[in-house]
């Protein structure tokens, strides 16, 4: 089931400015925290942030500063390993237990990568209202700590039959109904944006046991995140 989830002047003449925003550099100087939130697929090992983090650097963007309170295991280059991922965490239980609410308000995030939900699907099947019910909870709870604070939203990469047999329908459930709690929580001040994990995302190639992503997937999930920071970052600059 498929989830639809889109030659140089001279240095002493004026320089012309670049007409397209692809050809100029890609840097900015102010610092942003970014935190990588949610279970095992963000933080055990979730070498997509390995990926992100060098993707970031080799597109100049400077001042970027991964935060969390759970450092990284090796993923085989250097990268700031700062995270919040849980290995067999639910976001319901999260949210209800306010166990973010420390790191939260010690680090007062400016950007949120959020993957968050397999583990309540894989284990509970509650259908996709108790999670979003849970994503309202943690964004008041973001906000509380930084009111400026941007939450990017994986409609989330799919689970084995062999896994669980029904949570490949429940995962694209819960993926169709993202973008509708996107547009109604999201505010100018405090933005709210779908990224889409889903599509293009195949559990046989891009997966190791059906559930966390192998290689060629955590390169799929580091190229959707990058995507779509990269407007976010060029609009600080």
């Amino acid at each position: 089931m498929t989830a639809n989830i889109g030659l140089s002047a001279n240095s002493a003449d004026p320089q012309p400015p670049d007409k397209d925003p692809d050809l100029r550099p890609a840097t900015q100087t102010q610092s942003i925290s970014v935190m990588p939130l949610g279970d095992s697929i963000t933080g055990s090992p979730g070498c997509w942030r390995s990926l992100l983090w060098n993707e970031l650097k080799q597109h100049d963007y400077q001042g970027i500063d991964f935060v969390g309170s759970m450092k990284s295991v090796p993923c085989g280059r250097d990268f700031d390993g700062d995270h919040e991922g849980y290995r067999g965490l639910k976001v319901t239980d999260a949210a209800r237990n306010a166990k973010f609410l420390p790191t939260f308000k010690a680090n007062r995030p400016d950007i949120v990568l959020m993957h968050f939900g397999t583990n309540d699907i894989w284990r509970l099947r509650p259908g996709p209202d108790p999670i979003l019910d849970a994503y309202s909870t943690i964004l008041k709870q973001l906000r509380a700590a930084n009111p400026r604070v941007t939450l990017l939203v994986a409609q989330l990469i799919p689970m084995s039959p062999k896994s669980c047999r029904e949570c490949i329908d429940d995962v694209a459930e819960l993926n169709t109904a993202i973008p509708e709690w996107v547009r109604a929580h999201g505010t100018k001040k405090s933005p709210v944006i779908s990224v889409d994990q889903w599509t293009g995302f195949d559990v046989k190639r891009d997966t190791g046991d059906g559930v966390h992503p192998n290689g060629s997937g955590t390169e799929k999930l580091a190229a959707n995140w990058f995507k779509a920071l990269r407007p976010l970052l060029d609009n600080r600059n």
